[in-house]
Parts: C-alpha cells; structure tokens; sequence
C-alpha cells in the first residue's frame, strides 16, 4: 500500500529534481523514491560500519585482506 508524503522544496531544487528525473527517464515521483531510498541505504550501512568496526578491530581485523582470510 502506498502513502503519501509532501515536502516543500525551493523552486530551484525542484527545477533540478525535475531535470535529473527526466534526464533518468523517469517521473518525478519515482526520482524522489529512489534517492530516499539510496539514502536510507547509506544511513543503513554507516551506522553497521560504525558498530561493525570497533568488535571487528578488538579482534584483529583490519584489511578487507583479513576479512577474506576468515572467510576463505
């Protein structure tokens, strides 16, 4: 089920948001999803980073290098 969400832009963000949405070939709409999408993605990834780094760090892992050794 969709919801709707409204946001206020400046009229200069949405003549951009418009541009990059047509030059995707997409609407509008469909921009906006994406890269609140992609952006909740990244929010995601740094904070597992955030907690990942330190336990892995106390263990002695520090490379990707060390990471494929443990999983090899």
């Amino acid at each position: 089920m969709r919801e709707t969400l409204t946001v206020r832009l400046s009229a200069n963000t949405k003549k951009l948001v418009e541009r990059a949405a047509n030059a995707s070939g997409i609407t509008t709409s469909e921009y906006v999803r994406l890269a609140i999408f992609h952006q909740l993605w990244r929010d995601v990834t740094t904070d597992s980073r955030r907690k990942a780094i330190p336990r892995a760090t106390s263990k002695g892992i520090f490379t990707d290098e060390d990471v494929y050794r443990l999983v090899s």
